[in-house]
């Protein structure tokens, strides 16, 4: 049955892992971000994350996000500093405007997000690493 649908791959839509400023702490943190680089709005955007190796596993949570407008970001979760050593796995799902239900999975390989390996995000005016 899951044969017959076609669930296009996500294009234009990016996760991005960006480390910010804690004003309230004090402290750096390392959030997650959805980027819609697309032309157009999407909808009813939906998001689970996991972290994972080969003994350790989290819990999945789920992010219901809503619509994300078109050039934009939303915030999509803290990742405390231990689970950089995992990898951490995105699971994206939305509708088009076209009402196409479109999926991506963006993984990030443990020990993949560091100070090293940022890089400026426009969108976000920001440096962070990018699963794309």
């Amino acid at each position: 049955m899951k044969k017959d649908f076609e669930i296009p791959v996500a294009k234009e839509v990016i996760v991005a892992i960006v480390r910010e400023w804690n004003e309230e702490f004090q402290c750096h943190d390392w959030n997650a971000y959805l980027v819609n680089n697309k032309d157009t709005a999407i909808e009813m955007v939906f998001v689970t994350t996991k972290g994972f190796d080969n003994k350790v596993k989290t819990s999945v949570m789920r992010h219901g996000l809503g619509t994300v407008q078109s050039k934009s970001s939303v915030k999509i979760e803290l990742i405390q500093e231990d689970l950089l050593k995992l990898n951490n796995e995105f699971f994206v799902t939305f509708f088009g405007l076209d009402g196409v239900l479109y999926e991506r999975r963006f993984l990030f390989r443990k020990n993949t997000i560091n100070e090293k390996a940022t890089q400026e995000i426009p969108l976000l005016k920001s440096r962070g690493v990018l699963c794309n």
